[in-house]
């Protein structure tokens, strides 16, 4: 069997990364709150009324910063999933499997490399050395190409399902954001109709200009809501699509370079296949 390079210690699993979500998220909220405070001391008035509804009911409890924050938590989650991604990309370039075109594997020398992959960096969590050790696990147990390949088949499948799982706190951080969007113009519409039906009001001059500035407010809101959903839903994507990608690179790294050269000589298990 060609020799394999040994995969490096010290690198950050991917676990690490799973593990820190609520630290990340603590973080972001931290970076949020600077971020509006700042924004409040800096823009002028009118935009201040947009991005933040400063000087309105409630402030600085407004919606626009309670979306900023959500919108925050969603980057920690976004920035956790990035560096996942790159973590399960890297690890094809570990070369736990013969890549030549002459080597072929044996029950007697699959161990070498279960080992070497047992004892990686991300071994219990990354897709690559799993898929490895349950294709390897399966074949010593059988001796059983076949077997080892509809396992390694099913892994990719059930692995898929996982990715789609990890995005459950982005999907509902995206579907959250407009929704308190939506929330704010509701109640900055019944504010302003409020307001309207004042009888304190009722001979005010400029009540239609107040009534209109009022509900732009409220729409202001809404539409931040919805710019910043916009552009989680389009890193959402490309973050999955990162995971999905390395997840198939890795079935397909494995039945190149490992399920396609198992061999099983005659007599041992009753199948031959180089």
């Amino acid at each position: 069997m060609a020799s394999m390079a040994q995969p490096e210690a010290g690198e950050t699993p991917q676990g690490s990364w799973e593990d820190q979500r609520r630290k990340i998220a603590l973080i972001c909220v931290g970076i949020a709150l600077v971020f509006v405070t700042v924004l409040h001391f800096v823009l002028p008035e009118e935009p201040a009324k947009i991005f933040l509804d400063r000087g309105g009911l409630g402030y600085p409890f407004s919606i626009q910063n309670i979306i900023w924050i959500v919108f925050a938590v969603g980057c920690g989650e976004l920035f956790v999933r990035f560096r996942v991604g790159r973590d399960e990309t890297e690890q094809l370039s570990r070369n736990y499997l013969p890549q030549d075109e002459r080597t072929v594997l044996e029950v007697s020398n699959v161990g070498e490399i279960y080992r070497i992959v047992r004892s990686s960096p991300g071994a219990s969590t990354c897709f690559l050395p799993r898929l490895i050790q349950r294709a390897i696990l399966q074949f010593q147990s059988s001796q059983s190409v076949d077997q080892s390949s509809s396992l390694l088949n099913t892994s990719v499948e059930m692995f898929l399902h996982e990715v789609d799982l990890r995005y459950n706190m982005l999907r509902y951080v995206t579907w959250l954001i407009p929704s308190l969007g939506f929330i704010g113009t509701v109640v900055g519409v019944g504010r302003a109709l409020a307001y309207a039906g004042d009888p304190l009001h009722a001979q005010d001059p400029t009540l239609l200009n107040e009534v209109t500035r009022r509900l732009a407010i409220s729409f202001d809101g809404t539409f931040l809501a919805l710019l910043l959903a916009a552009v989680l839903v389009f890193l959402t994507n490309l973050a999955q699509a990162r995971e999905e990608h390395a997840l198939n690179r890795a079935g397909q790294y494995c039945l190149d370079n490992l399920v396609n050269r198992l061999f099983v000589r005659k007599g041992a298990g009753g199948e031959r296949r180089v």
